[in-house]
Formats: C-alpha cells, sequence, structure tokens
C-alpha cells in the first residue's frame, strides 16, 4: 500500500518522505486505515515492523485535524499525546522517529526518562509539549510534582507492552492510565510482541473496543537472518570469536552475553585484541548509554557487546552480524537477539557460540522457532591466538570483581530485608521437629497377681513389711543384718 492512498496531510506526508518511506508495511498497512478512523487499534507484531511510524503517522494526522486548545484556556501548553514505554532506550528511538516525521508539524516533543538531569528535564516539560514520551517511573515522578497534566490527552500509546509486565512496570502503568480522560474521550494505541491474555486485560480495562491486528510471519525468526551455530569448548570460544571477527568483517557488529560481568569482560579482552568495543550494560548510566549507541549506530564503534537490555526496543540499522556468546535462557529472547539484523528488508547473519553450559538451552529455542539451526564446523586455521592480560591487567580484574560482589551482597541483603526475607533481626524460627511434645504411650495392661505362697503368705507378708520399714530390722529367716 502507498502512502499516498491514504489522503494524509501535507505536513505528514513530507515527513514520510523524509524519512524515506515508499510503501506501508504490513502493520502500517493493518493499522492505519483503522486508526484514520479514530478506531482503538490493539496490535501483535515482531519488533523493526514499522509499528512506531504507524501510530506516530495516525497521531499527527488526528492532531493536525483536530485543533488545538485556545491560547489561555485549559489544557494549553499540556500534552496532546502521551507514549508510555518500558525503556530509555525505546523512549530514544520514539522520540527521534517523532522528531524525524514531525520535522514539518508544529508540534513540540518531549522525552523524559531516568540517567539524564533531572531539573533540566522537568523545565523542558514545564515549558509545555504537545506529544510527551516516557517511561512509567519518570513519568509518574512529574506527575506528582504536577510538573504535567494527563487530564487532556486526547492519544495514547502503550508501547512493548508484554515487557510491561517483564520488568514490573505494570502497577505505574495502571496508576497513569487511571488518571488519563475516560476511555471513549480519547484514542488508545497498545503494540505488543505478544497479545497475552495479561495484555488483552490491559485493552479491555483501559482502551475502547480495540481493533486487534496480528501480523506473524511465516517463521518467527526473520526471513532474511543466516543463522549458523558453532559447537565449542569453553576455553575455544573466543580464539573463535577472533577469527570470525577477521573471516566475517562487517560494519556494525553486536554481540550478546547472559551477563553484565561478561559483556565487560568480553570488552576488555576484545579491546586488548585490538577491535574498538564498548559493553553496553544495564549498570551503565544514560548519558555514556547514548554516546555508545550513537556511536555504533554512526559507523564509529564497530563492535558492542550488549546484554540482553538492549535485545529489545532498539531500533539500530544496518547491523550486519549478531553474535550470541551465549545462548539466551528464553527462547524468545533469541528471536528478540537475532532481529537486530536483517531489518527493513536487510540480510544479516546471527551466530550462536554453543558450549558446554548453554547446549541445554538449545533444543528449547529450536522448538520454539519451529526449525534446526545449522551446525558449522571451524578449520584449525580459524581459531587465533588471544593476546593474554598481564599480571597487573589480572589483579586489577580481580579486585574489580570482588568489588562487584561485595556490592552485590549488600544489594541482595538490602532487598531481603525490604522484601520481608532473610532480615536476621526479623526471622521467625521454627523449633525443631525433635522439640515437638511426644504423645503418651499407650496404658500397658496390668500385669496377673502372683498365685499365693504354697508355705503361707502371712509370713511373706511380714518381710516385705520390715523392709519397707527400714530395711535394717532382724530377718525372721536368718541372723541380724550387721551395721
Amino acid at each position: 500500500m502507498d502512502f499516498m492512498t491514504l489522503d494524509l496531510p501535507e505536513p505528514v506526508m513530507q515527513g514520510i518522505r523524509e524519512a524515506g518511506f515508499v510503501t506501508a508495511t504490513p502493520i502500517q498497512e493493518a493499522a492505519l486505515p483503522l486508526a484514520l478512523r479514530g478506531k482503538d487499534v490493539a496490535g501483535q507484531s515482531q519488533t523493526g515492523t514499522g509499528k512506531t511510524a504507524a501510530f506516530l503517522i495516525a497521531a499527527f494526522t488526528r492532531m493536525l485535524r483536530t485543533p488545538a486548545p485556545p491560547a489561555g484556556s485549559a489544557g494549553t501548553g499540556t500534552p496532546r499525546m502521551l507514549v508510555i514505554a518500558p525503556t530509555r532506550e525505546l523512549v530514544v528511538q520514539i522520540e527521534s522517529d517523532a522528531k524525524l516525521l514531525g520535522r514539518f508539524t508544529p508540534f513540540r516533543i518531549q522525552a523524559v526518562y531516568g540517567g539524564i538531569d533531572y531539573a533540566k528535564q522537568r523545565e523542558t516539560l514545564a515549558a509545555g509539549c504537545d506529544l510527551l514520551v516516557g517511561t512509567p517511573g519518570r513519568l509518574i515522578d512529574y506527575l506528582k510534582q504536577r510538573v504535567w497534566s494527563p487530564r487532556h490527552i486526547e492519544l495514547l500509546v502503550i508501547d512493548e507492552a508484554d515487557r510491561m509486565f517483564d520488568m514490573g512496570f505494570i502497577a505505574d502503568l495502571r496508576f497513569i492510565l487511571r488518571r488519563l480522560p475516560p476511555h471513549d474521550k480519547r484514542q488508545s494505541f497498545l503494540f505488543s510482541a505478544t497479545l497475552s491474555f495479561r495484555v488483552l486485560e490491559l485493552t479491555w480495562e483501559f482502551m475502547n473496543n480495540p481493533s486487534q491486528i496480528t501480523i506473524m510471519p511465516q517463521q518467527k525468526t526473520a526471513e532474511r537472518v543466516e543463522q549458523s551455530l558453532f559447537h565449542v569448548g569453553r576455553e575455544e570460544k573466543f580464539p573463535l570469536l577472533l577469527g570470525l571477527l577477521r573471516r566475517e568483517g562487517g560494519d556494525r557488529i553486536l554481540i550478546f552475553s547472559n551477563t553484565r560481568e561478561e559483556a565487560r569482560r568480553l570488552e576488555d579482552r576484545l579491546t586488548r585484541n585490538g577491535y574498538e568495543t564498548r559493553a553496553l550494560t544495564g549498570d551503565v548510566d544514560q548519558k555514556r548509554r547514548l554516546k555508545i549507541l550513537n556511536d555504533f549506530k554512526e559507523g564509529r564503534l564497530p563492535v558492542l557487546v550488549a546484554s540482553d537490555v538492549a535485545s529489545r526496543g532498539l531500533h539500530i540499522e544496518a547491523v550486519s552480524h549478531v553474535i550470541n556468546w551465549d545462548l539466551p535462557q528464553d527462547a524468545e529472547d533469541y528471536v528478540h537477539r537475532i532481529g537486530r539484523t536483517a531489518r527493513a528488508g536487510a540480510g544479516g547473519k546471527a551466530i550462536s557460540l554453543v558450549d558446554e553450559a548453554s547446549a541445554l538451552n538449545l533444543e528449547a529455542i529450536e522448538k520454539f522457532i519451529g526449525q534446526k539451526i545449522p551446525v558449522e564446523w571451524a578449520d584449525d586455521a580459524v581459531f587465533l591466538q588471544e593476546i593474554r592480560p598481564t599480571a597487573e591487567e589480572r589483579r586489577r580484574y580481580a579486585e574489580e570483581r570482588r568489588a562487584r560482589l561485595a556490592a552485590r551482597d549488600r544489594f541482595g541483603d538490602r532487598g531481603r530485608r525490604e522484601h520481608g526475607r532473610g532480615a536476621p533481626d526479623r526471622r521467625r524460627h521454627e523449633p525443631p521437629r525433635h522439640a515437638e511434645p511426644r504423645a503418651a504411650p499407650p496404658p500397658r495392661p496390668a500385669a496377673p497377681a502372683p498365685p499365693p505362697s504354697a508355705e503361707g503368705a502371712p509370713g511373706a507378708s511380714r518381710r516385705r513389711r520390715r523392709r519397707r520399714r527400714g530395711r535394717g530390722g532382724p530377718r525372721s529367716d536368718g541372723p541380724p543384718r550387721q551395721p
């Protein structure tokens, strides 16, 4: 479908041409006609299919055709459109796309998220905007301070709704949604990788009879991704990685690891072996995170090592290779990882290095994607010798590791106390099982009385009485007891 057939306002068409869009993607072709008619839309689609442009085009069209409140009236300067996204990276990407598509519109676009200057963001937001995009936590902070008001929102977008549940943001999301105008007074869009029951509950509660759209490809992985895996021992993984980087080349190579610590170690090892590399993990501050992403997108950084914080919501064009240093524990994360390449019709390669530990996850991944990943075997010439760290570097790495473990232990203890578990001062001690009172034994049957003595019971009875009195008196059947 051509965008010319949608009768869009000229400022929106100019933005579409500026972005280089010619024909609509399947999600845009399905969602835009419904959205332009004022319908609420709940869409299921993979990342990188153009759903961000779909809701932005529809929103800009409605905002241009619906006049803004006159100056000085209620609602002046407050946002007319609200976009809620789970991660900072996704918020930054939506803001960038909105500024590109809305370049020829009069709308002011503002993004709020953690990790950058709080006061500066607050000041900019207080000046007013038309489109507000942010993470739930930062939106609630400014909402409680009355920096912005949700009472005049005309358009709502919830992006990556399933990720809201995965990251524990559902309570914050509901807090914001309950303060918006009623669902019949606004238009709402929701997009998610899966329309699970809990996601559909959101649509039933906060949307106005939305039209459901499901764009499912014939296979769960992108068709143009060339997948392969290497079975390799743990000690041989890095020499093989060096050989693959030299053999494959590529302008933008994205390497995924399962942990922050492993991502940092890969950054150090690749840098030592001549590859300019940065690690993108969850504990990197926002200013540095944005610089790393910009350098990677613009080609100044050829290799990026990332934990799964970067596997969803990022829109990076022209990633030539995705390398899984570790196979993810969740099969769905494998799809999101390799989905960073082969975007917008381009081709790409996804290579997985499978050692003894991650081989346990392979069967579930292949079952989820519905295909076997082709296995390759590397010749000895592919393995390259690693430049080992010096003794000083090893000592520094050990100190950093000890410091991280100590910090993690402190955080873990605090987390357990906050959740009421593991606090030594409030721990409830149960009595041990052996301290429990035993049940009384059943009474024994009475012994039968002995038969009377044939030699005369009275004499025996006298002897028993003397023993009870003191056991010292003379005995009738023998000499007196010596003292």
